[in-house]
C-alpha cells in the first residue's frame, strides 16, 4: 500500500529475513543511506517514503538484497516471513516464561490461521517444516541461555515449554551433534543467525 505527496511516496515494504533485533538497526541504516526515509520499521516491515523521481523500488530491493535481506511480494511467502517473525518473538524475546503459551495456540492467535495450514504453507515455501524451524530456534535460544549461566537446565527446560531436561537434553544433542554438558565444557559459541535457520536442512 503506497501514498504519494508532493513527488514522495510512502509505502509499506515487507522484508525477508528479517528476524532480529540487530537486522532492524542494519535496514534502517542502509535505507537511509541509500536516501530513503524509513518513518517505521519493525520484524518483516517498515514504512519508507522516497522520491520516485530519484529512486526506484527496484534500487530498494537491491539494497536488501546486498544485505541478504529481500521484499516479499507474495500473499503466501509474506505469511511464511510474519510466522518465522511470530516463531521469534515467542522463543526469542518472551522466553515463554509462564510456560502458558504454548507455539500452536500462539501462532493459530497471531496469524488467525489453523495450525495445520500454517505448517501447510510453510512446507510449501520453506525447505523444512515449521515444526523442524521451531525446534532449531528453540535450539539456538537454549544455547544463548546455557552461555549466560543465568539459569539452571531445568529453567532453561520450563522456559523453552519441554516436558523434561531428559527431553531438552535429548533434542539438543540430536540438533547440535553436542550433549548439553560438552556445549557448556567447550563453551562454544557458533551461535546460527536466526535468518539461516534451516536454509540447509532437510525436511
Amino acid at each position: 500500500m503506497s501514498e504519494q505527496r508532493q513527488n514522495i511516496t510512502t509505502e509499506t515494504i515487507y522484508i525477508r529475513n528479517m528476524l532480529c533485533r540487530s537486522c532492524i538497526k542494519v535496514v534502517r541504516q542502509e535505507l537511509e543511506n541509500a536516501g530513503v526515509a524509513v518513518e517505521s520499521i519493525r520484524l518483516g516491515e517498515a514504512l519508507v517514503s522516497y522520491n520516485p523521481s530519484k529512486i526506484l523500488m527496484a534500487d530498494i530491493e537491491k539494497v536488501l538484497l546486498n544485505n541478504g535481506f529481500g521484499i516479499v511480494i507474495e500473499r503466501e511467502k509474506m505469511i511464511v516471513e510474519q510466522i518465522k517473525q511470530c516463531v521469534v518473538e515467542l522463543i526469542h524475546m518472551m522466553n515463554n516464561v509462564d510456560s502458558i503459551v504454548r507455539r500452536s495456540e500462539y501462532l493459530v492467535e497471531k496469524m488467525n490461521m489453523s495450525y495445520q495450514q500454517l505448517s501447510k504453507l510453510f512446507s510449501k515455501h520453506e525447505p523444512l517444516t515449521l515444526e523442524k524451524y521451531i525446534i532449531l530456534n528453540k535450539i539456538e535460544r537454549t544455547k544463548e541461555l546455557l552461555l549466560s549461566n543465568e539459569f539452571t537446565l531445568s529453567e532453561i527446560a520450563y522456559m523453552m515449554d519441554y516436558n523434561s531436561v531428559q527431553y531438552l537434553s535429548t533434542q539438543f544433542k540430536t540438533v547440535t551433534g553436542q550433549s548439553v554438558s560438552e556445549y557448556k565444557k567447550l563453551m562454544t559459541v557458533n551461535k546460527i543467525p536466526l535468518e539461516d535457520l534451516g536454509k540447509n536442512d532437510n525436511k
